[in-house]
């Protein structure tokens, strides 16, 4: 059930992943990917990895994934700046967005990190 008492009309988390890639995709992100996290830790069932190359950009990713995190009736958070080439966005269902600065996604390199985690989709 959502706040108001009313049936949830999410669709699964991983379809629910999936429009959240159409939504960076929309909104000109680059090199995205959606990762399956379930079998490897328990905080996030998904993470969605794109960059973005410049700060304007990245504020208007965050607004439209906090636009349809609010039409899905969930409450997002999100954490960094969009100077500090890393946004974190957490988008309910177990999907984690990072938005990356094409330097900062290099460096942090979260893709190599969890080599382990199953590709199921990438954008380029």
């Amino acid at each position: 059930m959502t706040q108001n008492n009313k049936p949830s009309t999410l669709p699964p988390p991983i379809d629910f992943a999936r429009e959240l890639v159409d939504v960076l995709t929309d909104r000109q992100a680059e090199d995205i990917v959606l990762l399956d996290m379930t079998r490897l830790q328990g905080f996030a069932d998904y993470f969605i990895i794109a960059t973005v190359d410049n700060i304007r950009l990245a504020g208007a990713v965050v607004d439209s994934l906090r636009a349809r995190l609010k039409e899905a009736e969930l409450a997002g958070k999100h954490e960094g700046n969009p100077e500090d080439g890393w946004l974190l966005v957490t988008c309910g269902q177990g999907i984690v967005v990072h938005l990356f600065s094409p330097e900062r996604r290099r460096f942090y390199d979260l893709e190599g990190l969890w080599s382990e985690a199953s590709e199921i989709l990438r954008v380029q």
